[in-house]
């Protein structure tokens, strides 16, 4: 592989620009060497701003053309289950927006043609990627080996509406071109349309936590409560802990206030997450311990100036050079899809 990883990019609207293109363009070991975009101007403008040397209105066209290393995807999962098999025939590792797909069949479609391709696709859970749930996650497992804070004991995630833009696409380039004729995944056929509906609408908003709660317990787990509100999802783990998480609680207009708390016996362990386009600023982590020798501690490290977009585009360049594994890999989001799914027969009876 040549010392840059040569990346192309299929979409860049506002999320490709924002939450992607923008981190990918500073990251010394990678350049993005070519973009596929509908929006023929817009694909133009974008490529013009960021130097990006060719410009596709075709995916297809762009992978014929182009060598590449990698490919990131911004575009809307319900597209993932008809698109992404023409992507994984580059064989070439993939990044895609979260959740896998918009249904847990068209999950599988996307699975085989993985398979198929005997590349690798990693899919965009950027709250892995935060210095602070990084961080959170070594000292976690540090204190599940041993054993000093005891046992693991409840897992909560609370995830309030709020701004998760935080003015995070005031640098785009924007065009008033129509994105026409795409195709999109079909219906589920074990749901309703009011039932598809609202599955979309909680793996679009809530996919992030339900994948983030397996990271922090460190093991899978099944949803066995949903109060009819719609505020609370209660699971047990395979080993039997406890997690909750609460879907907006409460509402903030300009700010977010999401957090995940890992409890122990003795102690726990506090991650406080900023909105997701969020620049240059990662979460907070607290640490309380009280082993009842001593007086009770609690710290919070200096976190890097580093957000949680930035570090994944730098985690993928890295998985692509064989440096570390992806955060999550498609396998891992498939669970994701069927937490959702379960969820939403406990909530709705069907």
């Amino acid at each position: 592989m040549a010392e840059r990883v040569r990346i192309g990019f299929v979409g860049v609207g506002g999320m490709g620009q924002a939450a992607h293109l923008r981190n990918y363009v500073t990251l010394g070991d990678c350049q993005v060497v070519a973009i596929a975009e509908i929006r023929p101007k817009l694909g133009a403008d974008v490529a013009r701003r960021y130097g990006v040397p060719a410009v596709y209105t075709s995916h297809l066209e762009m992978l014929k053309k182009e060598k590449l290393d990698g490919i990131v995807s911004a575009q809307p999962f319900q597209r993932h289950g008809v698109l992404l098999p023409d992507l994984l025939k580059a064989k070439v590792p993939l990044l895609t927006e979260k959740p896998l797909s918009g249904s847990i069949e068209q999950g599988e479609k996307v699975l085989q043609a993985i398979k198929a391709s005997g590349t690798w696709h990693m899919v965009g859970y950027h709250k892995r990627s935060d210095p602070a749930t990084e961080y959170a996650k070594v000292e976690i497992d540090k204190l599940k080996a041993s054993g000093e804070l005891g046992k693991m004991r409840y897992v909560r995630i609370v995830m309030p509406a709020g701004d998760w833009i935080a003015n995070g696409f005031y640098q785009n380039t924007w065009s008033e071109e129509k994105a026409s004729d795409l195709q999109f995944e079909p219906q589920a056929s074990d749901m309703d349309k009011p039932t598809y509906d609202k599955y979309i609408w909680f793996v679009n908003y809530y996919i992030h936590q339900v994948n983030l709660m397996r990271f922090l317990l460190g093991e899978s787990y099944k949803p066995v409560f949903a109060d009819k509100a719609g505020v609370l999802l209660v699971g047990q783990s395979t080993s039997g802990i406890t997690c909750a998480i609460e879907m907006s609680p409460f509402q903030t207009k300009v700010d977010w206030q999401e957090s995940a708390m890992v409890c122990f016996e003795k102690g726990w362990i506090k991650i406080e997450l900023p909105a997701p386009l969020t620049i240059n600023r990662a979460g907070k982590v607290t640490i309380y311990k009280d082993t009842g020798e001593g007086t009770p501690m609690e710290c919070s490290p200096t976190l890097p100036w580093i957000s949680a977009m930035q570090n994944q585009a730098a985690n993928f360049v890295k998985a692509i050079k064989g440096e570390k594994k992806p955060p999550c890999e498609a396998a891992e989001a498939m669970e994701d899809l069927k937490v959702a799914r379960e969820y939403l027969r406990l909530l709705l009876g069907k």
